[in-house]
């Protein structure tokens, strides 16, 4: 098959390297720096080598910020039947777009990122694949990620964007909140390591992307769970409740239990 990836950063180098020793791909990136580090692939720069290579899948790894502008830029050049596809965290606004376009399309969220996941041991990390769409576009990824030893799950769009208020949401602004209260420490503890770990790795990602999670329609209710757990433990630590305390721990642990 003829691939073309839009966006020659960390994801979209990783689907080139996954992809371009059994199709045959390119890479499009307006910026030529970017285009350095990917290999075995065509590297392209303009709408009229694309036009020429005439791709029968895209693959939309431009930034959250760009992902519909990249799609507009390329369209006036594609062939009528090529199938265009998303990887994109974020999904407003993707629904209508497709639905305008014309274009068979499929829709996929690998719930993993080059920050944390190790990108060749993938068996413990998660894909979804969004139900509406091109039913050969969803079989493509599937069979894609079947072989990276993804976890799939099938959601529509409102689906997958409640899941991602939920799983992404709150360990973001956790990770916030311990970030704006930390401060220097000489001879920080094991946990506090982690936590700093995971804070670094989470504010390297675009600001756009990170504001855009948030802003997710569903996102303020899980931030309001966050806000009623934190009243409820100040509660029980203010009033050194051992009881309480007791009660809470037992609550937590069930859950993370239940979460396994």
């Amino acid at each position: 098959m003829k691939i073309l990836i839009l966006g020659a950063g960390k994801m979209g180098s990783f689907f080139n390297d996954v992809l371009s020793f059994q199709h045959e791909t390119a890479v499009y990136d307006v910026n030529p720096m970017q285009l350095r580090f990917v290999y075995n692939t065509y590297r392209f720069t303009t709408i009229e080598e694309i036009r020429e290579f005439a791709p029968e899948l895209v693959i939309n790894a431009a930034t959250v910020k760009y992902t519909l502008e990249a799609f507009r830029q390329v369209i006036p050049v594609l062939p009528k039947d090529c199938i265009l596809s998303d990887i994109a965290s974020v999904k407003t606004g993707l629904k209508s777009f497709y639905e305008e376009s014309g274009f068979p399309y499929v829709s996929t969220h690998p719930m993993f990122g080059p920050t944390f996941a190790t990108l060749d041991r993938l068996s413990s990390e998660n894909a979804i694949i969004i139900s509406e769409g091109d039913h050969l576009g969803k079989i493509f990824f599937k069979d894609l990620y079947q072989n990276l030893k993804l976890n799939i799950f099938e959601y529509t769009f409102d689906e997958h964007d409640e899941t991602v208020a939920y799983s992404l949401s709150i360990p973001f602004v956790s990770t916030f909140v311990f970030s704006a209260v930390m401060k220097h420490q000489d001879a920080p503890g094991t946990t506090f390591k982690k936590h700093m770990a995971i804070a670094r790795g989470l504010l390297s990602e675009d600001d756009y992307l990170l504001q855009e999670i948030l802003f997710n329609p569903r996102t303020p209710a899980q931030v309001e769970n966050i806000r009623i757990e934190l009243k409820q433990l100040l509660e029980i630590i203010s009033k050194k409740d051992a009881d309480g305390m007791k009660q809470y721990l037992k609550k937590i642990r069930e859950k993370i239990r239940n979460a396994n």
